[in-house]
């Protein structure tokens, strides 16, 4: 199957004591780059949060958005710093002393000075806890590569069309080939007995140049290798396995598909610099334009 690597995915779970909400996105790019933003709480989970979205993902700039909450606890706790508040009493009644001022010191006033209530992160989060974050990665992941199938479904349709396409301007020039030689031999003909003001003409002459002409323009070795390139792609995008298409398990179908569109584009330009006339040149320029539409789609293809 083929896998766009444009997706997203997203999921929920709660219950009593936590909430927990996933979102996956991801673009083009040319590895596999994951980037997981989640709350310090739980960022000792990452290494496995990593992992698990590997297993919906091969290429792709992926964005991992979690949020996590302790629906029984607001995360935070209040620490209070006895030592800190003990010096600021200490200096406020050397303060009085010095000044012939009142004590009059209430705890709500101590409370205001900086550090003697703090607010920290509460990072205590109990290993089970993982369980249900890899739960809702499981949900969103399995949306996520849904939105990514649906999306390379409409991009196999597209490039297959455009293969189409691509052949029968290929068949044109297999067509038009074996009849340029000829055409060239009559005009050749015909252009010496002008020069010479004769209809008595050199055959074996004549063969010799219509031959020479023949190897130059000669694009058969470059039409069969267009045509096996096409039905290679086609071959890529009809597999149920993807990832195992030719015994190749490293390498992705996307990666396989561009390596395939530069040797259509390199057959097209020999194609094209061997031509000669406008027929086939025509043509060829056609057959650039096709294959470059085609390349800038397997752009998106993981």
């Amino acid at each position: 199957m083929v896998y766009s690597m444009t997706g997203f995915g997203r999921s929920e779970y709660s219950d009593e004591s936590r909430r927990v909400v996933i979102e996956m996105k991801s673009v083009n790019h040319r590895y596999c780059d994951i980037s997981v933003k989640l709350p310090r709480s739980i960022s000792r989970f990452e290494p496995e949060i990593r992992k698990k979205i590997k297993n919906f993902v091969e290429r792709g700039k992926v964005d991992v958005f979690i949020t996590y909450n302790n629906l029984q606890s607001s995360g935070y706790t209040v620490k209070y710093d006895k030592e800190i508040a003990g010096q600021y009493m200490e200096h406020l009644r050397s303060i009085g002393s010095d000044f012939g001022l009142e004590e009059d010191i209430k705890p709500t006033v101590l409370a205001r000075f900086p550090d003697v209530l703090t607010v920290e992160e509460n990072y205590d989060v109990e290993d089970t806890e993982y369980a249900y974050i890899e739960k809702a990665i499981e949900e969103a992941g399995t949306q996520f590569k849904e939105s990514r199938a649906k999306e390379g479904a409409n991009l196999t349709k597209d490039i297959l069309e455009k293969m189409s396409e691509l052949e029968s301007l290929t068949c044109r020039i297999d067509e038009l080939a074996p009849k340029l030689v000829e055409e060239y031999r009559i005009n050749l003909t015909e252009k010496v007995k002008k020069l010479l003001e004769t209809t008595t003409i050199d055959e074996a002459r004549i063969a010799q140049e219509v031959t020479i002409y023949s190897d130059k323009v000669a694009v058969d070795e470059e039409l069969v290798r267009l045509h096996s390139h096409i039905a290679a792609v086609r071959d890529l995008l009809s597999s149920d396995d993807s990832a195992t298409t030719q015994g190749d398990k490293n390498t992705s179908i996307g990666r396989r598909l561009d390596f395939i569109v530069q040797e259509l584009n390199r057959e097209a330009n020999t194609t094209l610099s061997k031509s000669d006339t406008l027929s086939v040149t025509e043509i060829g320029i056609d057959m650039k334009t096709c294959i470059e539409k085609v390349r800038e789609q397997i752009q998106n293809i993981e």
